[in-house]
């Protein structure tokens, strides 16, 4: 058999070997460049790298943040709340317990909490790293409207929002019938109450609204004033106010340019 590689001259083989060349053999201007390309390779390679890393670090934070229980709701705290109770308003707002922070719905905590009568404005927001907080603005009452034994509470845009038994003594009365925001006597009346001065304030007792246009104002002292419909109610407290220290018990401004006293 001939040996791998033939024969030589004589007829001797030739055999053949990989020799590994010393690192001498190959020219430094060579290994220069060989060293500049593995080099630029890197630098190439390095920006995908960085941004790989980048993208599985997000997405192993998004996983554990909404995937996880590690930032899970562990408590839910309430502040604000006067005439509603911390109990209340947990129910409403309807938050699981430990479900992830960042996956709960804030406007819905918000409109669900927000549909209690006494809330006049919610917000909700997050505290990491496992708390929901429920800020609650409870509705201020501006007049109290008697119904039967008990007192319903109004606020300025119309809504009766809790009921208590006794007259609270800062407020004046609202003699209505439906009082709510829809209804035309709780308008007229809040928009005279509005338009009021500070002595007329302080010596009213009650607002009585009759009809569209027999509105009164029922004074300390058994005093009334005819007001009328709720139009010119600026003049009307204008002029009511100037009369205030004359003698007589009816004070009729329905007509402002026009006034009686008897």
């Amino acid at each position: 058999m001939t040996a791998p590689g033939g024969r030589g001259a004589g007829g001797r083989a030739r055999r053949w070997r990989l020799v590994r060349a010393h690192s001498d053999a190959v020219p430094a201007s060579v290994r220069r460049f060989m060293a500049r390309a593995r080099r630029r390779r890197l630098r190439a390679a390095l920006p995908w790298a960085t941004v790989g890393g980048l993208l599985a670090l997000a997405g192993l934070i998004t996983w554990i943040v909404y995937g996880t229980g590690v930032f899970g709701v562990r408590e839910v705290r309430i502040t604000g709340t006067e005439i509603l109770t911390a109990a209340e308003v947990q129910r409403a707002a309807a938050v699981p317990d430990g479900e992830a922070l960042a996956r709960v719905d804030l406007s819905g905590i918000e409109k669900r909490v927000g549909a209690l009568a006494p809330a006049g404005r919610v917000i909700a927001s997050r505290d990491w790293p496992g708390t929901i907080a429920i800020e609650v603005v409870e509705r201020t009452p501006v007049v109290a409207v008697p119904q039967g034994k008990q007192f319903v509470l109004v606020d300025a845009a119309g809504v009766a929002f809790h009921t208590v038994r006794s007259r609270p003594a800062q407020l004046p009365l609202a003699r209505l019938t439906k009082p709510g925001p829809d209804d035309a006597a709780t308008r007229a009346a809040l928009a005279v109450l509005a338009a009021l001065s500070d002595d007329l304030r302080k010596q009213l007792s009650a607002v009585a609204v009759e009809g569209p246009a027999r509105i009164k104002l029922e004074l300390r002292g058994d005093r009334t004033i005819i007001w009328g419909d709720a139009s010119q109610s600026d003049a009307k407290s204008r002029v009511a106010t100037a009369l205030l220290p004359r003698d007589g018990t009816v004070i009729d401004v329905s007509a402002p340019e026009v006034v009686t006293i008897r």
